[in-house]
């Protein structure tokens, strides 16, 4: 059995040396084939169009528990009021889909910004720079403005355009596990427009964000100030008119005839008391509306000039002539491997 073994590991080596001398012999046609797939690499390289990556880190401001706000909070409530609260919509984790919504990234694209000097919606720069609107004229497909009134056919472009931003160019992600903050990174053929589209879009979630989160308190806020102003208007009256009759009662000497007077009086601090507690009430709304903005903090932006995200020519290079290299020694051993078994 051992002289077996031996046997077999010498009929293993020998054709080993064997495949090496026949592949020696084809050193020139498997560099060739290297230095060919070299080239085609080199030429990839060059032709792919040059990226860059717009970076936008910021943080979500955690839910508001406790101390003074709650304390105010407790104390409207005993009035009556709802002053309102955070809400898990926008949560931390929920921040990362949300920046990807439809909503969002179509209301960023609809704002103006300046691209190679020239100064319109980022729709209509990103048409222009993808080369989206040049396939249309080519495959006489009507060409459509987003400066003309929106139509179905606006909707499904921007729909189109939506899922390919994220997709493909558009990542939400926490920037460490250790940490709160939030890397928004978009990439683009210009880095004018990667800058411009990622604060847009930051800006429009912070807009969303702080309308939801400060909804409720708006609507008590609101509510507190018509009826201030209402109250106030029926004070102002009830006072002019216990004027006049304190005015018309000053000769007359009998409670009976005082009895106007003496109501109107009541009316007017009763009014007065009102009032006062719903002045209150309104400073308080404010406070809370003060406290709940703004949700999100924008620690780092894009700068001029951004990164550059290109292939580059050296490395693909060299992987096609590696790559070149293995196909070109595999087809040979595929093919020695093929005459042996039809010359058996």
């Amino acid at each position: 059995e051992q002289y077996n073994d031996e046997i077999q590991l010498k009929d293993i080596l020998i054709k080993l040396l064997e495949y090496k001398a026949y592949l020696l012999r084809r050193k020139l046609t498997i560099i060739a084939f290297s230095g060919l797939f070299f080239v085609l690499g080199v030429l990839v390289a060059i032709s792919t169009d040059t990226e860059y990556s717009a970076e936008l880190t910021f943080v979500v401001e955690d839910e508001k528990k406790g101390g003074s706000l709650g304390a105010m909070s407790g104390l409207a409530s005993q009035f009556g009021f709802d002053l309102g609260g955070s809400s898990a919509t926008f949560s931390q984790s929920n921040i990362l889909e949300l920046l990807k919504s439809r909503r969002v990234v179509e209301a960023a694209l609809m704002k103006s910004g300046k691209v190679n000097g020239k100064n319109s919606l980022l729709i209509e720069h990103y048409l222009e720079i993808n080369e989206i609107k040049k396939g249309w004229i080519e495959s006489e497909f009507e060409v459509i403005s987003f400066y003309d009134n929106l139509t179905l056919i606006h909707d499904s472009v921007s729909g189109l355009i939506w899922l390919q931003l994220i997709e493909e160019d558009l990542l939400v992600q926490l920037q460490s596990d250790d940490a709160n903050i939030i890397k928004l990174s978009y990439v683009s053929l210009n880095q004018e427009f990667a800058k411009y589209f990622v604060e847009a879009l930051i800006e429009q979630m912070s807009k969303m964000y702080v309308l939801h989160q400060t909804a409720q308190a708006t609507n008590t806020l609101d509510f507190l100030q018509n009826r201030a102003d209402s109250v106030f208007a029926e004070l102002e009256i009830a006072e002019q008119e216990f004027a006049k009759v304190k005015d018309i009662n000053q000769r007359i000497v009998k409670m009976s005839g005082r009895l106007k007077e003496l109501q109107l009086m009541r009316k007017v601090e009763v009014l007065n008391a009102i009032y006062l507690e719903i002045v209150k009430n309104l400073e308080l709304s404010k406070i809370t509306l003060l406290n709940q903005t703004p949700i999100i903090n924008i620690i780092d932006k894009p700068i001029l000039p951004l990164e550059e995200e290109k292939l580059s020519i050296a490395v693909l290079g060299i992987l096609g002539a590696l790559l070149g290299g293995f196909l070109s020694v595999c087809f040979f051993i595929f093919r020695k491997l093929f005459k042996d078994a039809l010359a058996e």
